[in-house]
C-alpha cells in the first residue's frame, strides 16, 4: 500500500516547460501574412499564467535543446541542414531561404528556437512518462503541426508533436498515441507524417471553407482517413463556416473523437494545442470561449490514465490566447471546471 501511495503521490503534479529565449525568433522585415507570429504570444501566456498564480503550482522542468538524432525522428537530413545554416545568415539571406517556404520567416535564432520547443516537448513526454507529473503543458515557439519531413511551412519549422510522438513510441514502447490538434489550421504536416501509421491516431478539426481556407488541401477535407495500415487513423472534421461556438466544439468531442478515442484507447494523449480556434482570433473567426478548452482538457484528462501533454501550437488574438491557456493549465492541475454558456 506504501508503495503504491508513492507512485502515485508522485505522478501527481502538472509539469510547465517555458524557456523565455523562444521570445527571440521573430520577423526582421515586413510580411503582412507573417506577422502575427510575435514573441508575445509565448510571454502574455506566461504573465497571465503568473497572475492568476498558477505558475508556482507547477513542477518546474527545464526546457532543453532537442538533439539533432530527435529532429531526424521525422525530419529529412537537407531539411535539418538548410535549418542549421541559417545561423550565420545576414538579412538579405534570412530573406530569402524564407521565400522557398509557404508562410515561414527565418531569423538567426530561430534553428535555436525550433530546437528549444522539439527539447522542451520531448522534456513534457518525459515526465509525464517517467510520472515526474501527471500531465503538463509546454509553452513553444517556433510552433510545428504544419511542418513535413522536408519543408517548412505555416509558421513551423520542426513538426515538435510528430517527433515527441516518434520517440515516445521509441523509447517508451507505446503503441497507441493519440494526438488531438485543436488549432484552427489542418495540421497537414502531422497528417503526412503518420498517414500509414495505425499507432498514432491523428485528430484535426480546422477552418477549412470548401478548400478555401489556407491551407487549402483536398487532404484536409473529411473523407481523407489514411492510407494503408494507417486508414481510419485519420480524422479530419472541416468547418465550412466560421462562427463555430462552445456547442459546436463540445459536440465534436462528444460524436466524432471521444467515441473513437475511447476504442482506441491510447497510452499516451498529445495536444496539437492552438488557441487560434478561439473567440476573437483574427485567423479562425470562431466564437468558443476560453472554458470550452477547459473543458475539451477535462474530457482528455479520462484517457491514457491522465498521461496528456498539451503543446503550444497557434493563437493570435493575445487576450484570448492567454486566457485560454490559464484554463488549460486550471484544469490540468485539477481545478473544477468552470460553467459553459
Amino acid at each position: 500500500v506504501f508503495c503504491f501511495a508513492q507512485s502515485v503521490a508522485m505522478a501527481s503534479g502538472t509539469v510547465l516547460i517555458y524557456d523565455e529565449e523562444m521570445t527571440t525568433h521573430k520577423l526582421l522585415w515586413s510580411d503582412p501574412i507573417c506577422d502575427i507570429e510575435v514573441p508575445e504570444r509565448l510571454s502574455s501566456s506566461y504573465e497571465q499564467l503568473k497572475c492568476y498564480h498558477l505558475v508556482e503550482r507547477c513542477v518546474h522542468v527545464p526546457a532543453r535543446e532537442g538533439s539533432e538524432e530527435e529532429i531526424l525522428l521525422v525530419h529529412s537530413s537537407e531539411h535539418l541542414e538548410v535549418a542549421k545554416s541559417t545561423q550565420t545568415m545576414n538579412e538579405e539571406e534570412l530573406k530569402r531561404v524564407s521565400e522557398n517556404y509557404d508562410a515561414f520567416f527565418f531569423h538567426p535564432n530561430t534553428y535555436r528556437c525550433a530546437r528549444l520547443a522539439v527539447g522542451a516537448t520531448l522534456q513534457l513526454v518525459d515526465s509525464v512518462m517517467s510520472g515526474k507529473g501527471r500531465n503538463g503543458m509546454a509553452l513553444v515557439r517556433p510552433p510545428g503541426h504544419h511542418s513535413q519531413r522536408n519543408a517548412a511551412n505555416g509558421f513551423c519549422l520542426f513538426n515538435n508533436v510528430a517527433i515527441a510522438a516518434e520517440y515516445a513510441k521509441l523509447k517508451y514502447g507505446l503503441q497507441r498515441i493519440l494526438i488531438v490538434d485543436w488549432d484552427v489550421h489542418h495540421g497537414q504536416g502531422t497528417q503526412y507524417i503518420f498517414e500509414e501509421d495505425p499507432s498514432v491516431l491523428y485528430f484535426s478539426w480546422h477552418r477549412y471553407e470548401h478548400q478555401e481556407f489556407w491551407p487549402s488541401l483536398k487532404e484536409s477535407d473529411y473523407d481523407a482517413v489514411g492510407l494503408g495500415k494507417g486508414k481510419g487513423f485519420n480524422i479530419n472534421l472541416p468547418w465550412n463556416k466560421v462562427g463555430m461556438g462552445n456547442s459546436d466544439y463540445l459536440a465534436a468531442f462528444f460524436h466524432v473523437l471521444l467515441p473513437v478515442a475511447f476504442e482506441f484507447d491510447p497510452e499516451l494523449v498529445i495536444v496539437s494545442s492552438g488557441y487560434d480556434s478561439g473567440i476573437g482570433d483574427p485567423e479562425g473567426q470562431m466564437n468558443a470561449t476560453p472554458e470550452v478548452f477547459a473543458h475539451l482538457t477535462h474530457f482528455l484528462m479520462q484517457l491514457a490514465n491522465g498521461k496528456l501533454c498539451v503543446i503550444l501550437e497557434g493563437g493570435y488574438h493575445l487576450k484570448s490566447l492567454a486566457e485560454s491557456v490559464c484554463m488549460t493549465v486550471k484544469t490540468l492541475l485539477g481545478d473544477p471546471v468552470p460553467q459553459i454558456t
